[in-house]
């Protein structure tokens, strides 16, 4: 629900009333996970997808319904053993869902999704359960996606979270850095570009970032306090200039960022490690700076340099090597959120499968959780 804010917010605001479909839970294999949302106007104007097209019919039909009674409602999609892929998901999973009917009066709802389009945290309760199906109260308090058991009257209520866009601190301003805004942007990142040159900082070129610093990229990272970054922060150092790289790679390594990374040749890389270590960073710290990285795909353009880095992100994120799917076995969706079954279809542990593990065990190491949003990577042109 909270993904739609931008959608939703001006159609209540205007007086009108949707009917939301949020997914409570999901078993086997499914598209998308619990929170995913879509919407439905009266005039069956659809807003959003909870299953990539699978069940999105029978979805909108209960939530046209629930419109014309203005009742919410609760219902499954997916996997049926009797009657095979003839209903549901062709990918063999199920969704439980929850139909909300929301209108301008519905204050939580409103409250959350101006949070969510000021950049701030947000929550949702919605009552799953009981004669107030579908209602949206105030969140409990968390920071994620889960059910509550019997929180509502007796009923229970799936508590909906979302956490402000991660930032991405792009320290230089060339195209590489305007590629890596663009990407960035879409995949969901707050983008930061600081450069020391006013004229490569412009809105022209980088319209779609969040904030833009003519300025030495070492003291703006100074400048940043301990609400300005958290695990979920990464910084990339594009500035090709060692007496801009060296300072603020020294200083990104000593901050409590989930990635610091830095664009170069194989050469530069090592060369930089040296002038690191004399300007006394030391091994463990440096273990941290990811140079050169990225998913190998071939590309030199900062275009393709931008979905290397992006393809990276994804693996990372989700504790997998980046190999092609025809050549891996298991689930193609194995989530950690305890609103999803994995054991309804016999899958097998995730944790016991070793290419996966291994990529876990190394993204741990790297000081972030391969469950927690939008960790960046970045890739050397080669």
């Amino acid at each position: 629900m909270l993904e739609l804010a931008a959608d939703l917010l001006p159609l209540v605001r205007a007086g009108e009333t949707v009917a939301v479909v949020t997914v409570s839970r999901v078993a086997r294999s499914a598209p998308r996970g619990a929170g995913s949302a879509m919407a439905v106007t009266r005039d069956a104007r659809v807003i959003g997808s909870i299953s990539g097209g699978c069940v999105e019919s029978d979805a909108v039909s209960l939530a046209l319904a629930s419109l014309a009674s203005s009742r919410g409602t609760s219902s499954r999609f997916g996997f049926s053993d009797e009657q095979a892929f003839a209903a549901g998901l062709a990918c063999g999973g199920s969704i439980d869902a929850i139909i909300s009917v929301v209108g301008p009066d519905d204050v939580a709802a409103i409250a959350a999704w101006e949070s969510v389009l000021a950049g701030r945290a947000a929550g949702v309760g919605i009552v799953a359960s009981g004669p107030d199906t579908g209602r949206i109260i105030p969140p409990e308090a968390g920071r994620t996606t889960t059910m509550l058991e019997a929180a509502y009257d007796g009923a229970d209520v799936l508590q909906v979270r979302s956490a402000p866009a991660p930032r991405l601190v792009l320290l230089g301003a060339g195209e590489h850095a305007a590629a890596l805004c663009r990407v960035g942007t879409a995949a969901g990142f707050a983008v930061t570009v600081c450069d020391v040159w006013e004229l490569l900082t412009t809105r022209e070129r980088f319209p779609d970032a969040v904030e833009l610093i003519a300025g030495i990229p070492a003291e703006y990272l100074e400048s940043l306090g301990a609400d300005d970054i958290d695990e979920r922060t990464a910084i990339c150092v594009l500035t090709h200039d060692v007496r801009l790289d060296i300072p603020a790679l020294r200083a990104a390594l000593r901050m409590p960022v989930g990635f610091v990374g830095a664009m170069g040749a194989r050469s530069t890389v090592a060369r930089r490690a040296e002038l690191l270590r004399e300007e006394g960073v030391t091994e463990e710290e440096l273990s941290r700076l990811h140079s050169p990285l990225g998913l190998d795909l071939g590309g030199t353009s900062p275009e393709h340099t931008a979905i290397a880095v992006l393809a990276e992100i994804v693996a990372v994120q989700h504790g997998r090597g980046g190999q092609p799917l025809r050549e891996g076995t298991g689930p193609l969706h194995v989530r950690a959120d305890p609103l999803h079954d994995r054991t309804a279809s016999g899958d097998a542990d995730p944790a016991a499968s070793g290419p996966a593990r291994t990529s876990q065990n190394r993204a741990n190491s790297a000081g972030f959780h391969p469950d927690a949003a939008n960790i960046v990577t970045f890739c050397d042109v080669r």
